[in-house]
């Protein structure tokens, strides 16, 4: 309705602009008329009226129509009077050039002078506007052949009879040419003969709009332009985008356009050219240069049987006929126009014979007086009333029109002829063949092989990258509050921008699918999604590519493809767990990774501070250096946490030990407080269990509910849901939901769906959702209306989506982001590993410092006592040898009674290797003892660790 109105728009505009022209045409029209009149009532003479029947015939002679309408037209009245005893009409036929002038003149003169009882013939409207004019003053019927007689005219010219079918339904044909290739814009190129009559365009405009394509350029011509202002038309349409033309001008017309077409280029590759009737049932009548350019045409023409007795018979009188009046033999074999010709001659005679030709009484009868009574309003009359099968098919009118056409043929021009592909009949589509068996179809994909222009035998894309045209412009939004699905990064070297994000990713898997390519630019966008799609409307965006909600508001601007994102609402809410696994709570204070880290720091520092023991010396004769190494081990990992419940800073021998000490039983006092209030928190957290919550429960408490802030969920939520507006809180960024409902400054939050399944994918524990899905939203992609695109978008989505690409990119959205335990819940009393890093570190760098100055020290030690253990005793006796087992002093006393027992005897001394490593052993350990007790006093005289 829209483009009918902007022709209609056009139509007027186009009559502004020829308004003077076309007065001046008439006045000098009206002017000619009366100066004829008055010549022809001059030269009419009071005489006596001839007995003569005639019927006159107004043609145009110097085309090749013409003449075969005459020729058709004097074949139809001998074949109804033939074998008849009664006089045939007469025919006159004037030649009227195809000039309205001319044609009236001619119709005057065959009503005054040879008192015509109808005239046939006038095939263009300006000649059947101003001969009805006559012909009603005159009451003698005018049967015109015109196709662009309006409907309009039978009020004002009730002598005026269209005989020519109309070729509506035609344009029917064509939009399901163009919808059987899906191509979306087209151009038409047409004969401007009349603006006062809008023709048959808007039936064409109406049918592509069923189709689902769109005018992209309409481009009027006259028969006269010259061939320089025709190449110069054709070549704007070559500069621009679109490639299929379609082409509804005149025979001679569309000869010249052709031509200049294949001289600048327009019938190569990727060109589509299609032709309507007016065209086509003359093509026959091209010569071999005219078809040489027309290569790849596809066409619509008119339909009639060639196969019946009927047709067959008249081809050949039509011959013989043809030869007679012009000396030549016909080009080809009658066309479409000489049998309406045909079949209106031959319902003007049976109406002049009341339709019984041989009947008693004419044959009876010496004159043509009772033929010559019947009045103009009778021959009109009965010509309404026909009901025959005519040559051209039924010839019956209903409400005063001819039965208009609905089957014609489809050809291809190939060679030097062309070639038929098949048929298209109304509400039916397309077949192979006519008749009861055929099959029929709505796509002409089904019918074979199309030759196109440039020899491809591929279907053309009907698109090309244009030469003039800009690519699409697409605005983005900047801010958006999920950058996951549409972000906009500017370079930083000024170089432009850069869009990505999960929306993009699905237009470029989109764009893949388009069966032609789409060159489009982003456009930033800085303000609401609102606004942004009011751009649309306002022309500054082709198109709009982001997370945009499908609501009713907005098809005002625009329209929206198919959705690419589940449609939904529902309500975000953090977790309450009602049942607690009571016997491990004690855990549930610290994470998993808080008590892995309190186990490796507590371990650790045990270990330093048992090494560091075990080596001083004053701990010689202690536990910790007692015992097998498993034994010690244990005794280090019992000491490390005993740690944690009783101080033993005092049982330390070494400062160094006690340092570490001292820092890890502040660390341990501060993570048992805070185990202490965790706790404490976790039982009453779970104590006051609420109920699930509900969006009843929410607007009762006057609870506040969050949602995004330039979203329509804010307006769903004001006036569906019935949310105050004081307890609507907005937010402007998708990671800023979890604090605020862990900090409990929302109670809930209302997201779409497609926001949801990011947001739990992020955070996996602690929150969940709640309540119904309320069926609104969905994310599309935003066009203009009426965009030649938005089909084609739409069909793709739905192959991205059948393909399998959209699941593996929502795969890829979602299992990007690792799965964050949110402080939901009972983690929203748990301590983490973050809270205590300062503390950890200090104790783990304390232990570690003390581990360095404890090993640099005892290198030293051990490289000051090697060389005095490697000197040993010396020549000279041991300081301190231990007397003979012989000479023993009398205090020991009972050893030497002891020796001597009778039983055993006095003991001998000593003697052999055995006696000798006894003595030796004795020796060195007296030795040893006394030089390592030297040593450990002077060290400890220097310093203490």
């Amino acid at each position: 309705m829209r483009i009918r109105t902007l022709f209609v728009k056009e139509i007027i505009r186009k009559m502004a602009r020829k308004k003077l022209a076309s007065c001046c045409f008439k006045l000098l029209l009206v002017t000619s008329l009366i100066t004829w009149s008055t010549v022809l009532s001059l030269d009419s003479s009071p005489g006596k009226q001839s007995e003569e029947l005639s019927i006159g015939g107004i043609v145009d002679l110097t085309t090749h129509i013409g003449k075969e309408e005459r020729a058709a037209m004097q074949v139809a009245i001998e074949d109804l009077f033939s074998g008849v005893d009664l006089n045939s009409p007469t025919l006159l036929v004037k030649d009227s050039r195809g000039e309205p002038t001319r044609a009236v003149f001619s119709a005057k003169n065959l009503i005054k002078k040879n008192h015509v009882a109808a005239i046939v013939g006038l095939r263009t409207w300006p000649e059947t506007f101003f001969v009805a004019e006559v012909g009603n003053k005159s009451k003698v019927p005018i049967i015109s052949l015109s196709n662009e007689v309006p409907s309009w005219r039978d009020s004002n010219r009730p002598f005026l009879v269209n005989a020519a079918r109309g070729q509506f339904a035609q344009m029917k044909a064509v939009a399901d040419i163009i919808s059987s290739w899906k191509w979306r814009k087209v151009n038409v190129i047409y004969e401007d003969i009349n603006p006062a009559v809008s023709g048959i365009i808007p039936y064409l405009i109406s049918a592509l709009q069923d189709a689902g394509s769109e005018i992209s350029e309409l481009l009027p011509l006259t028969p006269t332009l010259s061939d320089h202002s025709l190449s110069k038309s054709l070549r704007n349409l070559k500069n621009g985008q679109c490639r299929v033309q379609i082409v509804h001008a005149s025979a001679p017309l569309a000869a010249k356009i052709f031509r200049n077409a294949k001289r600048i280029g327009m019938m190569e590759k990727e060109f589509v050219w299609i032709t309507t009737v007016d065209t086509m049932n003359l093509i026959d009548t091209f010569d071999t240069s005219i078809i040489s350019s027309m290569q790849g045409v596809l066409g619509v023409k008119s339909y009639y049987s060639r196969s019946t007795k009927q047709f067959k018979n008249f081809r050949f009188r039509f011959n013989s006929k043809f030869r007679e009046l012009y000396r030549q033999e016909p080009f080809h074999e009658p066309c479409v126009y000489s049998l309406q010709a045909y079949d209106a001659m031959r319902a003007v005679s049976l109406a002049l014979t009341d339709g019984v030709p041989t009947s008693k009484s004419f044959q009876n009868s010496t004159n043509n007086s009772l033929m010559l009574s019947i009045s103009g309003e009778k021959i009109v009359s009965r010509i309404s009333e026909s009901n025959f099968e005519g040559l051209a098919g039924a010839f019956n009118f209903q409400k005063g029109i001819l039965s208009p056409e609905s089957l014609f043929r489809i050809i291809n021009v190939v060679g030097r002829s062309y070639r038929e592909i098949g048929y298209w009949t109304e509400n039916l589509g397309f077949s192979e063949s006519t008749g009861a068996g055929s099959k029929y179809t709505k796509s002409m994909r089904l019918l074979g092989q199309v030759f196109w222009p440039g020899g491809p035998w591929s279907a053309p894309r009907g698109w090309a990258l244009p030469t003039s045209a800009e690519p699409l412009k697409i605005g983005v939004p900047v801010s958006n509050a999920h950058k996951e699905f549409v972000e906009v990064v500017y370079d930083q070297l000024g170089r432009g921008i850069v869009v990505k994000g999960f929306s993009i990713n699905v237009f470029d898997a989109t764009l893949k699918f388009l069966p032609y390519y789409l060159p489009h630019i982003f456009v930033p966008f800085n303000g609401t999604y609102d606004s942004l799609v009011e751009q649309v409307k306002l022309q500054n965006f082709d198109a709009v590519v982001a997370d945009t909600a499908i609501v009713a508001e907005r098809f005002q601007s625009g329209e929206f493809s198919q959705p690419y994102a589940d449609p939904g609402l529902q309500m975000l809410i953090i977790v309450r767990t009602k049942n607690i696994n009571r016997a491990w709570l004690l855990t549930k204070p610290f994470s998993t990774s808080m008590w892995i880290t309190i186990g490796i720091i507590n371990i650790y520092n045990g270990f330093v501070v048992w090494l560091i023991e075990r080596n001083d010396e004053r701990n010689r004769d202690a536990e910790i250096r007692r015992g097998s190494l498993l034994k010690q081990i244990g005794y280090m990992l019992y000491s490390a946490f005993k740690t944690l419940f009783s101080l033993n800073v005092d049982n330390l021998s070494s400062n160094l030990s006690r340092i570490v000490m001292v820092v890890w039983l502040f660390l341990a006092l501060v993570l048992t407080q805070s185990f202490t209030a965790c706790l404490s928190a976790i039982f009453s957290y779970q104590g006051n269990d609420p109920a699930t919550v509900d969006v009843e429960t929410l607007r009762n408490t006057g609870a506040k509910i969050g949602c995004d802030g330039g979203s329509f969920v804010v307006a769903y939520l004001r006036d569906v849901l019935n949310i105050h507006p004081d307890n609507i809180v907005r937010i402007y960024s998708g990671d800023d939901y979890a604090q605020a409902l862990i900090n409990e400054e929302i109670a809930a939050a209302y997201l779409e769906v497609p926001y949801l399944k990011v947001f739990l994918a992020k955070y996996c524990k602690g929150f969940t959702t709640s309540g119904p899905i309320y069926k609104v939203g969905g994310f599309g992609f935003f066009f203009q209306r009426s965009s030649p695109y938005l089909p084609d978008i739409s069909e793709a989505i739905v192959k991205v989506v059948e393909s399998g690409t959209l699941k593996d990119l929502e795969n890829s959205l979602t299992s990007s982001y690792k799965c964050l335990a949110s402080d939901s819940s009972d983690d929203h009393h748990r301590l983490q590993v973050s809270s205590f890093l300062g503390l950890f570190g200090i104790s783990v760098g304390i232990s570690t410092f003390a581990l360095l100055l404890f090993y640099i020290f005892y290198r030293r030690e051990q490289i000051a006592r090697d060389p005095e253990e490697a000197a040993g005793p010396g020549p000279g006796p041991p300081a301190h040898e231990p007397p003979a087992r012989g000479s023993e002093p009398p205090a020991r006393g009972p050893e030497p009674a002891a020796h001597e027992q009778p039983a055993r005897g006095p003991e001998p001394p000593a003697q052999g290797p055995a006696a000798d490593d006894n003595i030796h052993w004795n020796r060195k350990r007296s030795s040893s003892r006394s030089t390592r007790t030297s040593s450990i006093s002077h060290r400890k005289s220097s310093h203490s660790y």
